[in-house]
């Protein structure tokens, strides 16, 4: 039988990456034109009591696509 590299016990152990990523837009640092653009979508969405449209961020690593 082979030896497991991995364990659920050391996942566990790693941090949380929700718990240090920003949870509002003023927590955000840099992307400032990126923020404007999509805090102006939410409020428009907000504003016709609709949900917000899909929106696909593109580009290199590194940039917080993920974390906005």
């Amino acid at each position: 039988m082979k030896e497991r590299i991995t364990s659920p016990a050391a996942l566990l152990e790693e941090p949380d990456d929700a718990a240090i990523r920003p949870a509002r837009f003023d927590e955000f640092i840099g992307q400032p034109q990126v923020k404007e653009t999509l805090a102006i979508a939410i409020a428009a969405a907000k504003k016709r009591g609709e949900s917000l449209d899909h929106i696909l961020f593109s580009g290199p690593p590194g940039l917080g696509k993920t974390t906005l």
